[in-house]
């Protein structure tokens, strides 16, 4: 079954991707007069306008990852295994490179050449156009390993080529000749970088030293040395200033100054990770980079001592996420702890709107003095929060437990900063337990207070405002097993909390008291309150999902299906659907009215997160090992979706996660016959001949034909009409009761002054139909003309029914068989007794006078009574139930 044609959620777009381990490239557009940088992320290029660090493109993926990038004037380069790709317009592959064997880590353009080098030691120089080879290199492993690769500036059809040995080649790429051999330094060379001065370029090498040299004279100018481990990048400033920037493989950058032979400054921690591309903007004080830890920052130099400060920046998680949910009800926000211990907001309308809320910290005093790798006041990262709008000016909004660690935190969504409390039991207050923590939160919806769930089975409440614990559920334990849920209703009237020995536990919020306690069937492992509707989602340890209305205090429904430990769990804004995950990489939505599963599709790697939109127009996720938030459009909203039950046997087809460009959905109609279950239903004009049917007519047409004689006389005119005082042309007509136009023929005939009173006495087609009928039986003509009239020209059809109208006994007599077969059939009902009350209120004298109408009309008296008394017994029933479910104590 196509997954594209069916399903009820498809992918849209990824948030909180900008970067990845390959260094960054930098370009100039000359017709914009703007610096644009391109980052790989995943298996596209993202291009971002260095004025802004707004996204300009994203390109189409490639089938793998890109593993090493580079541009020129006109075309990105990116590579993944042994494959090269040109993109142009930053969006479409253009060309394509095949002759590798090995894969390729280091690309240099070179004109209208494109060289590489892959991990067999093979250099090859491609025409760009054709795609040809031009020439290939082979290197001899044991002497020369290619590390790193520039093309010195000024220096025709050459290249500069440095290896893991140390020694450096200078070759001529036309002829194909070595032209000279550096001796190196003993280290192997890491990266390459041209100065601003001609025949100078700064070489860096894995023992940290950088040594600007001169090519031309082979003479080193001067020698630097990083004790961070390897040179990763070397970026010069040419804003005026002789400064050379260095990066490292734990995130901290040197400055050095050329002029005064020294280091200039440090800029430590500005990434978290290997700093992986450096590059200064020329003629600007401007450096961008980026790293691994999906961080793309532009740094100004615009303070004393020469360091640099964040101007702009655009970065998301640096490990995977675990727990997403939408902050506020307008459905642009999306909160997100990660396995780095930070907490960030995520926008769904544009990356400016990004927040990063921090990494949770004992004491952010020490914490900013030891810096971002000696930092041990670093809080755990955090594995549940929750948030409320309410008040989150006024004080903090978010509560959140972290791993393995028995005090929650405080976050204010407003500062975007840690909050001012930290939440824990008074007895300890003075140590911390090992074994002891906190499981599980949730906030009230006012925003004044929270409910803290811990291992023990203890569950506390805390005000919000001023961190001060209000009481604890139970004498000193809730449950005798760890908490593993907690929720409060929309009221703040019920505390619900799930113990790990099975039990579910409904509190009075004010006084603590239990009110009510149910075992389950097995041991929950998280639940979820859908506050508008007071559901209760439970996930179990043995993957079946149960839902529980907190009214009743009943389980109104149970689902089984998954085949793996869940994950999460999310309510559409309704209430209808509940969405799960779980290990086995199935993301299923349930229907709860139905009690069925009406979605179910597979994907790549696990989604360890859910959240529902409160708009429902989105579905978000987060997956396992990925730095992303995925959203997925709701296709019901937009589109024909079916919602019926899948089969038993049904097989999830697998869903590839979406990219940063937003996908816009297809339209399939056009492009293949729709599936039965897509077929569009065509209501029948009956469901079954048992039932009573309407027609789907307007009341306008037949509740006021009986008092039509009234409203006539209420619009009566109170004036005669005006003769305008030039009559308009008027298209002659034939004479009846349905005006026609005469056909150009016809005119001639129509001169004469004399009356053909053949003309007047023309039936209509609604009293030839009836006569048809009499011979036939065939009645729905006839009622199909007469539901297109309204009401006046229905009553004129039927009072020319009668003989001085123009009509006939035989007539009159179809009308009361067809008013019969209408009562037969049971449809529509509404007609027939209107068109029948009327039909009696014109012609009751003719009727009682014909004793063939007479016979008839005591026929259609039984079938009303039988079919009246029928209606009247069920109308009563449904009263009798009503009235009971108003009045009893169920």
């Amino acid at each position: 079954m196509s997954r594209e044609g069916v399903g009820l959620f498809s992918g849209f777009r990824v948030l909180g991707r900008f970067s990845g381990h390959v260094p960054h490239v930098l370009r100039y557009h000359g017709r914009h007069r703007e610096f644009y940088v391109a980052t790989a992320v995943g298996r596209s290029v993202h291009t971002y306008n260095v004025k802004k660090l707004g996204i300009v493109s994203v390109s189409n993926a490639l089938p793998q990852d890109i593993t090493c990038l580079a541009a020129d004037r006109m075309l990105i380069f990116a590579s993944y295994d042994n494959i090269l790709h040109a993109f142009a317009r930053n969006k479409e592959v253009v060309h394509t490179y095949e002759g590798h064997k090995a894969r390729i880590h280091l690309l240099q353009p070179f004109g209208d050449h494109i060289i590489s080098v892959d991990l067999d030691n093979v250099l090859i120089v491609w025409n760009i156009q054709s795609e040809e080879e031009y020439l290939q290199v082979d290197f001899d492993k044991a002497t020369f390993v290619v590390s790193a690769l520039l093309h010195p500036s000024t220096y025709l059809n050459k290249i500069l080529l440095g290896s893991e040995q140390g020694s450096l080649q200078l070759w001529n790429i036309r002829s194909n000749k070595l032209l000279y051999s550096f001796p190196g330094w003993g280290f192997a060379v890491t990266t390459l970088a041209q100065a601003p001065a001609v025949d100078v370029v700064a070489v860096g090498l894995v023992s940290g030293h950088i040594i600007v040299h001169n090519i031309k004279f082979d003479e080193t100018l001067m020698k630097f040395q990083q004790d961070w481990g390897p040179i990763t990048a070397v970026s010069f400033r040419t804003d005026g200033h002789p400064v050379m920037a260095a990066g490292s493989p734990v995130g901290h950058i040197a400055l050095w100054d050329l002029e005064d032979k020294k280091l200039m400054c440090q800029m430590q921690d500005a990434h978290s990770t290997a700093i992986a591309g450096m590059s200064f903007v020329p003629g600007e004080p401007l450096l961008i980079t980026n790293g691994a830890d999906n961080a793309l920052r532009v740094w100004i130099f615009d303070g004393p001592g020469g360091t640099g400060r964040v101007l702009r920046s655009r970065m998301g998680h640096s490990a995977p996420p675990t727990k997403i949910r939408y902050h506020g009800q307008n459905g642009e926000q999306i909160l997100s702890a990660g396995q780095d211990g930070t907490l960030q907001s995520f926008s769904t309308v544009h990356d400016r709107f990004n927040k990063s809320l921090g990494r949770g910290s004992i004491n952010k005093k020490k914490s900013k003095k030891k810096g971002l790798k000696l930092d041990t006041m670093a809080l755990p990262p955090i594995t549940a929060f929750a948030s409320e709008v309410a008040h989150q000016s006024d004080w903090d909004g978010i509560i959140a437990c972290h791993q393995g660690y028995i005090t929650c935190t405080t976050w204010n969504y407003q500062k975007t900063s840690m909050g001012a409390h930290k939440l824990r039991p008074e007895e300890f207050s003075k140590y911390k337990p090992i074994d002891i923590y906190a499981t599980a939160v949730d906030i009230t919806s006012c925003g004044n207070f929270t409910v803290i769930g811990m291992s023990t089975g203890q569950v506390d409440v805390y005000n919000m405002q001023s961190g001060i614990h209000r009481g604890r559920y139970g004498k000193e334990k809730a449950h005798e097993g760890a908490i593993r849920g907690v929720a409060v209703d929309g009221l703040n009237q019920l505390v619900i909390t799930a113990g790990s020995e099975g039990l579910i536990k409904f509190w009075k919020f004010k006084t603590k008291e239990l009110v009510y306690s149910t075992e389950l069937s097995s041991s929950p492992s998280a639940i979820l309150l859908h506050r508008d509707s007071g559901i209760l989602g439970i996930a179990f340890e043995d993957f079946s999902i149960s839902v529980l209305d907190i009214e009743t205090r009943k389980i109104v429904r149970t689902f089984s299906g998954h085949h793996g430990r869940i994950n999460d769990m999310t309510f559409s804004p309704d209430g209808r659907w509940l969405i799960t995950s779980s290990m086995d990489c199935t993301i299923k939505t349930w229907d709860l009215p139905s009690g069925c599963l009406i979605d179910c599709f597979l994907v790549d790697s696990a989604a360890v997160s859910l959240t529902m939109s409160p708009t429902g127009d989105f579905l978000a996720s987060a997956h396992v090992d990925d730095l992303g938030i995925y959203l997925w459009s709701n296709r019901s909203l937009y589109s024909l979706v079916s919602l019926r039950p899948l089969p038993a046997d049904y097989e999830p087809s697998l869903v590839t996660l979406p990219s940063t460009c937003p996908v816009q959905d297809e339209d399939m109609s056009g492009e293949e016959e729709p599936c039965d279950e897509m077929m569009e239903y065509v209501t029948p004009e009956q469901l079954e001949e048992q039932l009573v049917t309407l027609s789907s007519l307007p009341e306008s047409r037949w509740k006021n034909l009986l008092s039509l004689d009234v409203i006539k006389k209420k619009n009566k005119p109170r004036e005669p009409p005006k003769v305008p005082k030039a009559a308009p042309f008027f298209i002659p007509t034939v004479p009846g009761l349905i005006p026609r136009y005469i056909p150009p023929e016809e005119e001639k005939d129509t001169q004469s002054k004399v009356v053909n009173l053949g003309v007047l006495a023309q039936k209509s087609d609604f009293c030839v139909h009836l006569e048809e009928a009499l011979s036939t039986n065939e009645y729905e003509v006839p009622l199909d003309l007469l539901k297109r009239l309204g009401p006046s020209n229905t009553e004129i059809e039927l009072r020319g029914l009668a003989p001085e109208g123009g009509g006939s006994m035989e007539v009159m007599l179809s009308f009361l068989r067809m008013i019969g077969m209408m009562l037969n059939k049971k449809y529509n009902f509404e007609l027939a007794q209107a068109y029948l009350a009327l039909f009696l209120k014109l012609h009751l004298k003719i009727l009682s006078s014909e004793p063939n109408l007479l016979e008839e009309l005591s026929k259609l008296s039984v079938q009303l009574e039988d079919t009246w008394i029928r209606l009247q017994t069920l109308f009563n029933q449904s009263l009798c139930v009503l009235t009971y479910m108003k009045s009893a104590l169920l």
